[in-house]
């Protein structure tokens, strides 16, 4: 395989990241989003995720656009702000190959710059896998590090059934928190 390239995402990007996630919103539950977002609101998401500061970044190979992850506010109340909320998605011809892990780890890298101590990612979860949702994220994420640390179940109706959610966590700096040794 080429060299994967990971660079910072722009605006006009916006289109070829928007094919990419529209696969999985029309075929996957691994999104609990309904319908396809437009471009316009697409653009909307990435600028308002670059104006707020956090990293957006995507994966080329050969100046193709694989995979992207980024990662925003948790929650959002102040006392949060050292706390990151991750996504990630790839190409669904490109899995397999070691994208999403050069991603994680530059997200991750990045994160750490900027003073974030954990990282957070909102799974969709099948009872039992389907068509339309495995546990390959859930495992792509344990793989990275990441612990499951929540469960909301039955709280997703997509394609005629239910799905549960998981919170996945990784602590990425552990310094200050009571139970752990210096």
């Amino acid at each position: 395989m080429t060299e994967i390239k990971i660079r910072d995402a722009e605006i006009d990007d916006a289109a070829n990241i928007l094919k990419i996630y529209a696969y999985y919103v029309e075929n996957t539950a691994i999104t609990f989003e309904l319908q396809v977002p437009t471009l316009e609101n697409f653009r909307l998401r990435i600028k308002k995720t670059l104006e707020e500061k956090y990293p957006y970044i995507v994966a080329e190979i050969d100046n193709k656009i694989v995979g992207y992850a980024y990662a925003g506010s948790f929650v959002g109340r102040e006392a949060y702000k050292y706390s990151a909320e991750l996504t990630i998605y790839l190409d669904k011809d490109f899995c397999g190959h070691g994208i999403g892990k050069k991603l994680y780890f530059e997200l991750e890298r990045r994160l750490k710059v900027m003073g974030i101590r954990n990282l957070y990612a909102c799974i969709g979860y099948p009872e039992v896998e389907d068509e339309f949702l495995t546990l390959a994220s859930v495992k792509f994420h344990e793989r990275q590090g990441f612990n499951i640390c929540g469960k909301f179940n039955g709280c997703g109706f997509k394609f005629n059934r239910w799905y549960s959610m998981v919170w996945m966590e990784k602590i990425v700096d552990k310094r200050g928190f009571i139970d752990v040794e210096d």
